[in-house]
């Protein structure tokens, strides 16, 4: 019987040409528990989801055309369909041409499952009942057969049952919200949040969840997101924001070392603490907390400076808050709620300097305005049901009273009249692999701090400044009389507490709280903190009049344009940081007016960047798109499309990239387009220089050249309108050098005059305000062949696209740099 359940699967596919499992023995895995089922996005000749549920050792398999949805009014088709190997669970890869189900294949969901009766009998009536625990789908499910014996296909309908998961469709769409393979960004489990009480420290902790492992040598710590909006809700376990260093504890043989969140072994430095620690009777695991020191009962950073510059830490205490493993057992899968019962019993009463991080059993609104009373740094709020992972989640939130982050130090200034001291720090973040001065900070220390603070940044000190001065305002060095800033070498980090950012990006009200040495300097970056939906990952941005009709011909609305952009926001952002933008408006959809905005006017979007109006005189205050928020939030007030100038704003005057926009005038074929293209890159290649391509989400194609930023715009553009001459003079039947429809007849424009100061470009994944909404996607050559036309991708099938994606056809793009000097001379 089991054999013949997989002769159908076997028939179907010639195992010499795809990669696919051969099925040659069944896994014999009868009434083993738990049950595995998995969900593979496969884009064969249309887009569907393969739902598959494990059953007397092979995969129960239905095609899903439109794939799961969480709202139990959509009946989503189901084909039932030959069954497969379980091996088939781990499949991804792309299926050969001309092979049974052709195309990529991902994983786009996995986990285990539980039937909800006896399934065998619900298979035979055509009724499955059954429970989802997986990364994206969670709950009770069921399959229902709604096809008749003679049938062509055996057809089922998939929904989701009313329960603590239901969620309407315009509310959550978890297709478009987690779009990506869970083998490439695995999400961790997503446990109901039904099925876990929240525990006290006192409670029994129930570590059923637990699997054997062996403990890890390294364990990178999960994150906190900032956000500015406080859960509501049951679920929640409320600590303190602790004013220290984030610390693990990695123990091995009954032996405790410390180690930093950057990986650091801080043993030597803790020796008295990891002793009391020793305490626990632990013999392997990790732990994770932080290190302070207290006063008056409350955590001081200076006193923790202070104990460890003095290597004098017996005053250090360790509150811990999870156990992520324990005793050859990896409990990241344990509920957080059990995990921390289970560690409050192991610390309770073993040390006084070791301690258990209380959870406040209040409302979080009335925490956090009682902790920012007593002058606490904030909260930490995290999902009672959530699993330990290594990354930044929506499960850990923090909660600020003040903005407070770390800054790059790459100067400083000596105090007036005592110059023994720092008067002032010059702080910097990272920004897309540079660094950007964010301001500067002036307060927050003593004369003694001052003082051991200017010695050691003295042994720091260099001739040339980390940012080209040329860019900032000398005001920003500091106020009154202080004098000229030292530069040094932006290897520290200091934490400062500042009250907000400033339009044009520089923190304001700023104060020193000490030096930070736990985090390289070259991972800081500005912390965005944004809302977040803090009823778990099925979080996304609220969306005003989503019905609103932005494309007639497709009838693509705003809530399609303002997910889309969502979605690929992480992906869209290294094209449109830190450059001026144009943006392309549609307050009545693209049927509708539509208008540029490039500065900054009483109708400002909010999120944006502005930039001084000096930065480009006589042309009003420039703006650029810095975060993702950015991005949505322009969206939201109806901007369709981005262009980017091929500047900087550091660098405004000497473009770091050349574009050649290849725009076909009437009557030019499709093939002729990409000819062009390669005709152009040719052209490149023989004159020393790299192009990357792109779809420009219209007629044409774009080949973006990156540069030095060494020479200004007249020299570039001069540069690019040589090139199309040149390619006009050699092929005449194929390319024009004048713009104008009447010129490019038959022919190809290759227009060079985006490469003026102050013109734009269409940025690599805008949407095009064009019908069909078309989206300017970055390609790799080897693709340009089997590219369709240059709106193959939209604002529906673009975000899909990218989840197939295994690299990133752009990636080098970022750290090549090309020089035009040479390819100047052999044109001229």
């Amino acid at each position: 019987m089991a054999r013949d359940a997989l002769d159908q699967y076997r028939s179907k596919r010639d195992f010499q040409s795809t990669t696919e499992p051969s099925a040659r023995s069944r896994a014999h895995r009868k009434n083993a528990k738990p049950l595995r089922f998995v969900v593979q996005k496969h884009w064969a000749r249309r887009l569907h989801y393969d739902f598959r549920l494990e059953l007397d050792g092979v995969l129960l398999s239905w095609a899903i055309p439109k794939g799961p949805s969480f709202d139990p009014s959509q009946k989503r088709i189901a084909i039932h369909v030959e069954d497969h190997p379980v091996e088939y669970a781990a499949f991804e890869g792309t299926i050969p041409p001309k092979q049974y189900g052709a195309g990529s294949v991902i994983v786009w969901d996995n986990g285990t499952w539980e039937p909800v009766g006896e399934p065998h009998d619900g298979m035979t009536a055509g009724k499955l009942d059954f429970r989802l625990h997986g990364q994206k789908l969670a709950g009770r499910w069921e399959l229902v057969r709604i096809s008749k014996p003679g049938d062509a296909s055996d057809q089922w309908i998939l929904f989701k049952k009313r329960d603590e998961w239901a969620r309407p469709l315009a509310e959550f769409d978890v297709i478009t919200a987690f779009p990506d393979s869970v083998v490439a960004h695995p999400l961790g489990p997503l446990e109901p949040s039904g099925a876990v009480k929240r525990q006290s420290a006192g409670s029994e902790s129930d570590l059923s969840g637990a699997v054997p492992a062996q403990t890890p040598a390294r364990l990178s710590p999960q994150l906190a997101t900032p956000t500015s909006t406080l859960p509501t809700g049951e679920g929640w376990i409320i600590e303190t924001k602790f004013d220290g260093y984030r610390m693990l504890a990695k123990i091995v043989d009954a032996k405790v070392h410390f180690i930093t969140r950057g990986g650091h072994d801080w043993t030597r430095r803790l020796q008295s603490l990891a002793r009391e620690l020793e305490k626990l009777d632990i013999s392997e695991g990790w732990l994770d907390g932080e290190i302070v020191v207290l006063r008056d009962g409350l955590p001081d950073f200076n006193a923790l400076q202070n104990a460890m510059d003095g290597r004098n830490s017996d005053a250090v205490v360790y509150f811990a808050f999870d156990i992520p493993y324990w005793e050859g057992r990896d409990l990241r899968r344990v509920p957080l709620g059990a995990r921390r019962a289970h560690l409050a019993r192991l610390i309770e009463g073993k040390s006084e300097r070791v301690r258990f991080s209380e959870s406040f059993d209040a409302p979080a609104a009335q925490v956090f305005e009682a902790a920012c009373n007593l002058g606490l740094e904030g909260l930490i709020l995290k999902r009672a049901d959530s699993a330990y992972t290594s990354t930044r989640s929506p499960n850990w939130l923090k909660a600020k009273c003040r903005l407070r982050q770390e800054f790059v130090i790459w100067g400083y200034s000596d105090r007036e009249g005592a110059p023994e001291e720092v008067g002032g720090l010059l702080l910097a973040v990272y920004d897309q692999g540079e660094l950007r001065h964010v301001g500067n900070v002036g307060t927050g220390w003593d004369s003694k701090t001052a003082a051991a603070l200017r010695a050691r940044l003295a042994k720091l000190q260099t001739d040339s400044p980390a940012i080209p001065v040329a860019q900032i305002k000398r005001s920003r060095w500091g106020r009154g009389k202080a004098v000229a800033p030292h530069w040094v070498r932006p290897t520290l980090a200091a934490d400062v507490e500042f009250a907000e950012w400033t339009p044009d990006g520089q923190v304001r009200a700023a104060s020193f709280k000490g030096l930070r040495n736990e985090t390289p300097a070259s991972e800081i970056r500005r912390e965005e903190v944004a809302p977040v939906d803090t009823s778990g990952r099925h979080g996304s941005v609220k969306i005003t009049h989503p019905d609103r009709l932005i494309d007639p011909s497709s009838g693509i609305k705003k809530v399609d344009l303002v997910r889309y952009y969502e979605s690929v926001a992480d992906w869209m952002l290294p094209h449109l940081a830190a450059r001026p933008v144009a943006l392309l408006r549609a307050p009545d959809g693209i049927a509708g007016e539509l208008f540029f905005q490039k500065h900054v006017e009483a109708t400002a979007l909010p999120g944006l960047t502005r930039h001084p109006a000096s930065l480009w005189p006589g042309h009003g205050a420039l703006l650029s798109v810095d975060s993702p928020e950015a991005i949505i939030a322009a969206a939201q007030l109806n901007v369709v499309e981005f262009h980017t100038w091929n500047s900087t704003v550091s660098r405004l005057e000497c473009p770091d990239r050349v574009v050649f926009d290849l725009d076909p005038g009437e009557g030019v074929p499709w093939q002729h387009i990409q000819e062009a293209a390669l005709l152009v890159q040719t052209l490149l290649s023989e004159l020393g220089l790299r192009a990357w391509l792109k779809t420009s989400g219209g007629k044409g194609l774009h080949l973006v050249v990156p540069l030095a930023p060494e020479l200004d715009y007249d020299t570039v553009k001069d540069f690019s309108r040589a090139a199309v001459r040149h390619l006009a003079r050699a092929i005449p039947q194929r390319f024009v050098a004048k713009s104008g429809a009447g010129n490019r007849i038959g022919k190809i424009f290759v227009d060079y005059l985006r490469n003026g100061i102050g013109h734009t470009t269409a940025a690599a994944f805008s949407a095009r305000a064009r019908p069909g909404m078309g989206v300017s996607m970055p390609i790799s050559w080897e693709q340009l062949p089997q590219l369709k036309s240059a709106d193959q991708w939209n604002v529906r099938n673009a975000r899909e696209h990218l989840s197939f994606q295994a690299t990133d056809p752009w990636n080098d793009f970022w750290s090549t740099l090309q020089y035009l000097t040479e390819a100047i001379e052999r044109l001229s």
